[in-house]
């Protein structure tokens, strides 16, 4: 009998995604929300457990107190906690204190290490939904235009030096210009400042080279599109087999309906 699956469940699609594939493949998982809405969650899980805040002694006795040896990370959680280590309990406020920077690749790593180093393996979820990863080229909606596909080549050779310092995951460019870095804030808050400051143009997004794709593969949705077209924004580009694109039927519809254009790209190997 395969062991059941723990899943640490933040905010966002994904978590509801990957839960209902296990379900569907008869695992259905045990599941550890951090997001505030839980009912999506329900129909596809063996029982979920809202946390009320990233504790990881807690998540791990919990984890133990059930037998499970694999969990799944997956979902939204604003990094921004990291400076309200009130919330916090005394395993992860330890682990910010070890590290020499505090970027997404190393914090992640870090968490990931604690549960592996005490015997839950953590698992890649681009494994539970393969399918869902961006093919190469068209996606959604029409092609790209010629002065799109234009900042798109730039944007990725721009976004492909700034990924390797774990940031910069989403850039928003237009006329060959960068109008909008992520940083803390995310994507969507990222399209949203792009809007404010000239509209148009294109976002691109890759991951970081080396990533572990255990976690924090970069993943869209009909929500992302969504807060391009109240920014004016009409070209998604995204990293073809390294970003998730959820939505379905439901995405695709959208970037018809608003004449957007969505494509998988490849970046050039670095030299």
């Amino acid at each position: 009998m395969d062991e059941t699956i723990g899943l640490f469940a933040g905010e966002g699609d994904l978590s509801v995604e990957i839960a209902r594939r296990l379900f569907e493949r008869g695992r259905p998982p045990l599941v550890f929300s951090f997001g505030e809405k839980t009912a999506p969650l329900e129909k596809w899980a063996l029982e979920v457990t809202r946390i009320e805040r990233p504790a990881l002694g807690e998540l791990l006795g919990k984890l133990r107190s059930r037998g499970i040896k694999n969990l799944v990370l997956a979902g939204f959680v604003p990094k921004s906690l990291i400076f309200r280590p009130d919330l916090l309990d005394d395993d992860l406020r330890g682990i910010l204190s070890s590290l020499p920077f505090r970027d997404d690749h190393s914090l992640l790593g870090a968490i990931v290490s604690f549960f592996e180093s005490r015997g839950v393996t953590v698992l890649p979820y681009r494994d539970i939904i393969p399918e869902l990863l961006a093919p190469r080229g068209t996606i959604a909606g029409r092609q790209p235009l010629p002065g799109e596909e234009e900042d798109i080549l730039y944007g990725l050779r721009i976004a492909s030096a700034l990924v390797p310092m774990s940031f910069g995951q989403t850039i928003v460019v237009r006329g060959r210009s960068v109008v909008a870095v992520e940083a803390m804030e995310g994507t969507d808050e990222t399209i949203k400042r792009a809007g404010s400051i000239s509209g148009g143009g294109v976002v691109v997004k890759l991951m970081r080279p080396d990533q572990d794709e255990r976690y924090d593969v970069p993943v869209v949705g009909t929500k992302t599109l969504l807060k391009m077209r109240e920014a004016g924004i009409p070209c998604l580009a995204v990293e073809a087999g390294r970003t998730i694109v959820l939505g379905g039927d439901l995405f695709r519809e959208r970037a018809k309906q608003w004449d957007m254009a969505v494509t998988g790209v490849v970046p050039a190997p670095s030299s």
